[in-house]
């Protein structure tokens, strides 16, 4: 009998198994951390007109930030997302992106990437490629100006336009988010997901999410992508897709574009047993389940002196306490939880 014949089945599957896993027995191999709450937008169902913006102190700093990415990274996490608010608002973040590009350069992390809703992209590209990012998402909800000015409160969609252009040409992969919301781009989408295509973008469509308080009705927004799809389904092929990119999604392929779209459905679809991730916010928080209120305060921890130690067993604990499942529900008074995606990370 060899040697391999006699190891003890049990030590075996320790050693396949990811370092971080929950009570659940989820792998927890993707962190999305938040640089900051600020945002050059204000859409609609994500902040309210007149924010509160955090002061600066309450903020992670650079070397914070990447002290808990690469704590993420040692215990397994095999992909980081950078997100905001707009995360290349937040001064210096190139500097942490390229920080946190050496876990690419060693093998440690698989892919490290960000949403950004594209408004800086034209100035930024070529530094993202140069850092390690190969793909990002960009937040478009529709292709018409003035609606696009009136559903983030100002914003040029010519500018955003010329980000993607810029992302692409650097060569960067563009994924497109857009949330469907009912009363305003719902018979748009189609056109939107067309445009993406030709242009050689996946689109992942995504829910409306009760997430902080606002000034509009989410109510009167909502619009299910499971009864969306079947709509879609009466004018195009669609062929379900057994493709993961590490998030929520589940997509197919549109056979009359050749073009790959997603589906994220909080709502109508929970997609909880298969969840994978954590979320930091620009505090410091460490939130297991975005639509909980469950809380790991890993600033406080840090700025107290903890060592390496003390954070790895901190984020270990806080992993094990993820919960089963989110508490969305649409129709409810109040949000499900009171911070703002802005805060959160998007």
């Amino acid at each position: 009998m060899s040697p391999y014949d006699a190891q003890d089945p049990a030590e075996s599957i320790a050693d396949a198994q990811p370092a971080l896993v929950d009570g659940f027995g989820r792998a927890v191999s993707y962190l999305r951390m938040s640089v900051t709450d600020r945002c050059d937008l204000r859409c609609e169902y994500c902040m309210a007109e007149h924010m509160t913006f955090l002061p600066k102190a309450q903020v992670l700093t650079l070397d914070e930030l990447d002290r808990i990415g690469s704590a993420f990274i040692g215990l397994g996490a095999r992909k980081l997302r950078i997100t905001g608010g707009e995360p290349l608002v937040r001064k210096g973040v190139m500097d942490l992106i390229r920080r946190l590009g050496r876990h690419i350069k060693t093998g440690a992390l698989d892919e490290l990437t960000l949403t950004t809703n594209g408004t800086q992209l034209a100035a930024f590209a070529d530094q993202l490629v140069a850092a390690g990012v190969k793909r990002i998402n960009v937040s478009l909800d529709t292709l018409k100006p003035d609606l696009f000015r009136k559903l983030t409160r100002g914003g040029d969609l010519t500018q955003v336009v010329k980000g993607i252009d810029a992302a692409q040409a650097a060569g960067l992969s563009v994924k497109l988010n857009a949330v469907a919301l009912k009363a305003d781009n719902a018979a748009e989408l189609p056109d939107l997901i067309v445009w993406a295509h030709g242009r050689g973008c996946d689109v992942t469509l995504i829910e409306t999410m009760p997430m902080g308080e606002i000034e509009v009705d989410r109510t009167d927004q909502y619009l299910s992508l499971t009864a969306l799809r079947a709509e879609m389904e009466s004018y195009w092929t669609l062929q379900d897709l057994d493709v993961r990119t590490g998030g929520p999604a589940r997509y197919v392929r549109v056979a009359q574009t050749g073009g790959r779209l997603g589906f994220i459905t909080p709502l109508s679809h929970n997609f909880c047993e298969s969840c994978n991730r954590v979320r930091l916010t620009c505090t410091g928080v460490l939130h297991t389940c975005l639509g909980r209120d469950d809380a790991c305060d890993l600033r406080a921890l840090m700025r107290d002196g903890a060592t390496g130690a003390d954070l790895t067993v901190a984020i270990r604990e806080a992993v094990l306490g993820k919960p089963k499942g989110h508490d969305f529900e649409i129709a409810r008074a109040r949000p499900a939880v009171a911070r703002h995606m802005s805060t959160t990370g998007g």
